[in-house]
Parts: structure tokens; C-alpha cells; sequence
């Protein structure tokens, strides 16, 4: 069990804004209770701001975002991932397959949870003015709450383009925004994370799991690669330190980013923590104000639990094998995924073709069934306690080693071939991975389009699974770099982008009529 206790879900304030409207001839009424807290009278202190900026935290943990539902978006418009079976859930399917529409609810429970997020961060940046105790940490909170909104569009508008910009908290019932264009949002994102880089700290030894400059830049970085603005987001980037207290590096030891004993590592960027309660609670249902939240990625995708969703095919072979004329196999591979023969639990057992439900996959020209194993904890367990365990594996949003591919991309794009094979050379370089270095006879990365390939072969095997592809593909896509559509169901003119979801169209006057193409 983890030892450590999840700093993000104490003191949560859970904020609701009721409107009441009266309507009276002769008498005007006095409903104020000064015994009530609301947002006017309770932001004063400190720390009372940062109980607002935990309430942020919280949200981002639940089941609608980062401990469910978020990764399943992601994962869904990729290409690393395929049906588990058929006990993979209809609205899942749907996204997989293209199929879905403005009713889906696993893209509705994001869209609601991104906007959640939103509202609290507005809570905080509108009341920070009134805090004068310790002006420094008002400062922080406000950092930390740009940072997540940031994050929140960057999402929101990533997948469904323009979407209503809201930065402070609605004054009425009647106070809804239109669909802002692409590029408005993307300025407000960008704008929100310079100010969060300004005024957050580096790392915490105690106060894990909170935004940090580091956490700041990197994200910038991902916003203006998106934007194909390469020149800014190679800044970006190298502000993060890679000496001192506060730098960052690759950890020689890839599992590392995935188990329990290694959060917080020195790649690790940003995350999401997550806690085992020990009893194999999971509130379904959405956010706990009270409790530690777990994780129940390691249910869903898990070798011998659901295993609703598996390793594509492609995403297999995609991996440098000395079957298929590579100098050497990619030990990333093994890393990052189980098939049957390994052996978990300590080494204790050996997962076999029944323990995994559902389909098989073909790797090399072989049916085999193979499923995840970043982020799962059956490295550790039985399958007896693994077959129903929602978890405490902490989610890691943004890596170093993914800055280093990033930054690969960057100096690719400003015409620096030699400078972006340095970099793609030193994740290759991770003690415990030590693959040849580029060229290769598969990438001989004399060209910039030769090392665009180099870019999405790394990419894919270092990342897979870490809902980062569906972000590149949307860029990569656009720029061309595709030779052939890499979403099997891909409809152009419509699956670019996800639906405006109905519950949006139908309340917002403002939005009413002005859904994506196609749908």
C-alpha cells in the first residue's frame, strides 16, 4: 500500500452558485445569511485559496477525467489500442470505431469534467485579488489554477476545436458564451501557462503532485508544437532545468515510470496521484470531497481483470525485432506490454491465454494474446487479487523523455537534422533500453522527412499508451506526414473533430446550430 497521503483532496471546497430570483410589488426582501459561506465572503485568506485550488485537484482525479474516463478518449482516437473483446462497452466502441455522436457518454463525461475544472479555476483566479495575507502563495494557488485550466483547454480545444471560452465565473443563469475561435482559445491557453510558469516553484519534497514551472513549460511546449509555432516551444522546453534539485533526467530503469515504488521519479514531470484505499473503493459515480481517490486504469486495462482494451496490432509491430532485420530487439517492448508465457507476481505466476479475456493479436505474422502492462500492478500481485483492484499507480502526464522527443521534432521542423537525432538518440540511450543509435538500417535519417519517420517510430514506442498519440496524430495529420490515414475508421471532414455534445447544444443558445462537420 502506499505509504504516502495525497495532499490534493484535503479541505475540498465544493463551490455551487444558486440564483435566486425574486419578484416582489411593494417589498424588497433581505435574504442575505452572514452565517453562510459563499465565494463573496469566504476567499480572504490564503489558505482558503488553496482549498480552492485543491477542489480543482479533485475534480481532475475523478472518474469523469484522469482516473477513468480521460485516458478512454484518448486511447479510443488512436492507434495503439484495439477492442479487448466484446465486453469492451458500446460508447467505447463507438469512439474506437468513428461511430460516435453528440450524445456518446464517455466523451460527454470528459467535455463535463474539463468545464468542472474550469469553473473551479475561475473561482480562484476571480477571488485571488481579495486575498492579502501572504500574497506570494495567493500568487502560487493562482499559478496552479491557470496551469489546469490551461491543461483543460488545451484538451477541449485540441479535440473539439472552438469551444466556449469562460475565465471568470458566470454572473447568471444566463451568461453563456459562444463557441470562441481556435485561435482565441489557444492564446488564452498560452497566456495561462506563462503566467503559471511565473510564479510556480520547482520541485516539493512534501507537497507532491502539484504543478510546477517545469510542469508549466512542458505543457506550453506541448500547446505551441500544436500550433506549429517550433521555435517558441523549443524555449519552451529548455527551461526546464536538467541539473540541481529542481532538474530533470531519464531515469536507466523505463518501468520506472509505470510502478507503485517510483513515483515521483527524476523524469517525471507532472502526475496524477492516485491512492489504494485498501478496500477496493472506487466512487463510480464521480468526485469524493472526503476520501482518497483511486485509480481504475489498472481494472480496465489489466491482462487478467477486464482487459477492455488492448495493444493494436500496429502498435505491436512497431517495435524494432531482430525478427524483422532490426541490429536489435526494442526492450521496451517487454516493458510495456504482457503476453502470454511472462511471468508476474513476483515472478511467482505465468500469465497463460486463459487468464486474458477476450481477443488475440498478430505479432509478426503470430496469434498471440497479448495486453498492457504500464501501469498495471499485477507485476506485484496474484491474479486472484488483481481480477477486481482499483488502484494507487500514480498517473504520469508528462515525462522528461517525452520533452526530449518533443524538443527532437523542434529542432527537425527549424531544419536542425543533426541536433534532433541527438535527441532522439539520447532516449534510445536509457541505460536499461540501449538501442543502436539513429541511423539505422530501418531509419537512416539523412532527410527531414527520414527523420519525421524516426520521430513517430520513437514516439510510439516510448510513449504508447500515455494518451499522447491522439494529440500527435491531430498534428501530424494536418502537416501531411501521414503516407497513408493511420485511423482505420477514419471519415475525413468529420472525425478530425469530436462532436459539440448535445447537452451543449441544447442549453446554450449560443452554441444551438453551431455543431462540428459531419454530425
Amino acid at each position: 500500500m502506499k505509504r504516502k497521503k495525497i495532499y490534493l483532496l484535503s479541505t475540498v471546497i465544493l463551490l455551487t452558485i444558486t440564483v435566486i430570483v425574486l419578484s416582489c410589488k411593494k417589498t424588497a426582501l433581505n435574504t442575505s445569511d452572514p452565517n453562510n459561506l459563499t465565494t463573496g465572503n469566504y476567499y480572504k485568506t490564503s489558505a482558503q485559496l488553496k482549498s480552492g485550488v485543491n477542489a480543482i485537484y479533485a475534480v481532475m482525479h475523478q472518474n469523469n477525467l484522469v482516473s477513468r474516463e480521460w485516458y478512454y478518449l484518448h486511447d479510443t482516437r488512436s492507434d495503439e489500442v484495439a477492442a479487448g473483446g466484446g465486453q469492451l462497452e458500446a460508447p467505447r466502441l463507438q469512439l474506437l470505431n468513428n461511430t460516435d455522436d453528440p450524445t456518446n457518454s464517455v466523451m460527454n463525461s470528459v467535455w463535463n469534467g474539463w468545464y468542472t475544472v474550469i469553473f473551479r479555476a475561475n473561482v480562484v483566479t476571480d477571488n485571488a485579488p481579495n486575498v492579502t495575507d501572504n500574497v506570494a502563495d495567493a500568487q502560487k494557488s493562482v499559478g496552479e489554477a491557470k496551469f489546469l485550466r490551461a491543461w483543460a483547454y488545451f484538451d477541449l480545444v485540441s479535440m473539439w476545436g472552438g469551444v466556449p471560452l469562460v475565465t471568470s465565473v458566470p454572473k447568471s443563469p444566463t451568461d453563456f458564451k459562444p463557441r470562441a475561435d481556435v485561435a482565441t482559445v489557444y492564446a488564452q491557453i498560452i497566456q495561462d501557462l506563462k503566467d503559471a510558469a511565473a510564479v510556480l516553484p520547482g520541485k516539493s519534497a512534501t507537497d507532491k503532485g502539484r504543478a510546477t514551472a517545469s510542469a508549466a513549460y512542458a505543457m506550453l511546449g506541448r500547446v505551441l508544437m500544436q500550433q506549429g509555432n517550433y521555435a517558441d516551444a523549443k524555449a519552451a522546453f529548455l527551461k526546464i532545468p536538467t541539473s540541481g534539485p529542481d532538474g530533470y533526467s531519464l531515469t536507466a530503469r523505463y518501468l520506472d515510470n509505470f510502478e507503485l515504488a517510483t513515483e515521483f521519479n527524476n523524469e517525471s514531470i507532472f502526475e496524477v496521484v492516485f491512492v489504494d484505499k485498501g478496500t477496493n473503493g472506487y466512487n463510480w459515480g464521480g468526485e469524493s470531497a472526503t476520501e482518497e481517490q483511486s485509480t481504475v486504469r489498472n481494472q480496465e486495462y489489466c491482462p487478467v481483470a477486464w482487459r477492455n482494451l488492448i495493444p493494436s496490432n500496429k502498435y505491436l509491430n512497431e517495435f524494432e525485432n531482430k525478427a524483422t532485420g532490426a541490429a536489435k530487439t526494442d526492450p521496451r517492448f517487454s516493458y510495456s506490454v504482457y503476453q502470454t508465457g511472462d511471468l508476474y507476481n513476483n515472478g511467482e505466476s505465468t500469465l497463460t491465454d486463459a487468464d486474458q479475456n477476450g481477443n488475440s493479436s498478430v505479432l509478426n505474422g503470430v496469434t498471440k494474446k497479448i495486453s498492457w502492462r504500464k501501469f498495471m500492478i499485477i507485476y506485484q500481485e496474484s491474479a486472484t487479487k488483481a481480477s477486481f483492484h482499483p488502484g494507487g499507480n500514480n498517473q504520469r502526464i508528462i515525462r522528461y523523455s517525452e520533452v526530449l522527443l518533443d524538443l527532437a521534432e523542434c529542432a527537425n521542423e527549424m531544419g536542425d537534422i543533426a541536433g534532433a537525432v541527438a535527441y532522439l538518440n539520447m532516449v534510445r540511450a536509457r541505460p536499461d533500453v540501449s538501442m543502436p543509435p539513429y541511423p539505422t538500417a530501418q531509419f537512416p535519417v539523412t532527410s527531414k522527412s527520414d527523420v519525421v519517420k524516426a520521430i513517430m517510430h520513437e514516439k510510439m514506442v516510448e510513449l504508447g499508451d500515455e494518451q499522447v498519440r491522439n494529440i500527435d496524430i491531430l498534428r501530424w495529420r494536418k502537416k501531411g506526414y501521414f503516407a497513408t490515414e493511420p485511423i482505420a475508421s477514419f471519415h475525413a471532414n468529420r472525425d478530425e473533430l469530436l462532436p459539440i455534445p448535445q447537452a451543449e447544444l441544447d442549453n446554450n443558445p449560443l452554441v444551438t446550430g453551431h455543431q462540428n462537420p459531419g454530425y
